[in-house]
């Protein structure tokens, strides 16, 4: 039911989702939300908690399933956000960024994703672990800012822009 109401969120956004919306969406009556979440802020709580569970899950995955190399790093940051669902995760993906930042308990969320990313991507950039977890973050945000400018330009392809703008930065970066 929360994976439905997330497709829903990212349509709506979350000061758009109401429980008749999401109701109607998941299939079950508004009663029923409201007696199991209360109020529409915990409902859009516990979809986006269910959303970091979900990317915790994946981010393990590719960890353990892509190489321990630079390239590595790159097909992992690929597999976290897909070049198919690029359009969606730059422009709805940021009304759902924007409760994550407000919230408290997401926004630690999203800081213990962030650091484990950077760790995770940090052991495929290099061997020294205080070295690894900072070329981590710039991966990472290096990536980020890919998405963002793809949004912007649309010059190409969004995998083509993303993969460049990630492989240049390996290149120039990771002796």
């Amino acid at each position: 039911m929360l994976d439905t109401l997330f497709e829903t969120l990212l349509e709506t956004g979350p000061a758009g989702l109401t429980f008749a919306r999401a109701a109607k969406s998941c299939g079950l009556s508004p009663a029923t939300l409201v007696q199991r979440y209360g109020n529409r802020d915990a409902l859009v709580l516990a979809i986006l908690l269910r959303a970091w569970d979900q990317l915790d899950t994946e981010t393990s995955t590719a960890d353990m399933q892509e190489p321990l190399t630079p390239d590595g790093a790159i097909a992992l940051l690929m597999r976290l956000m897909p070049p198919e669902t690029a359009e969606r995760d730059t422009t709805d993906g940021l009304l759902l960024l924007r409760e994550d930042i407000r919230n408290p308990i997401l926004r630690e969320r999203g800081a213990a994703w962030g650091h484990r990313l950077a760790e995770i991507l940090g052991r495929r950039l290099s061997d020294n672990q205080e070295e690894g977890k900072q070329l981590g973050w710039q991966m990472a945000s290096i990536w980020q800012g890919a998405h963002t400018w793809w949004a912007f330009t649309r010059d190409q392809s969004a995998d083509h822009a993303i993969r460049t703008a990630l492989r240049e930065w390996v290149t120039r970066v990771i002796k």
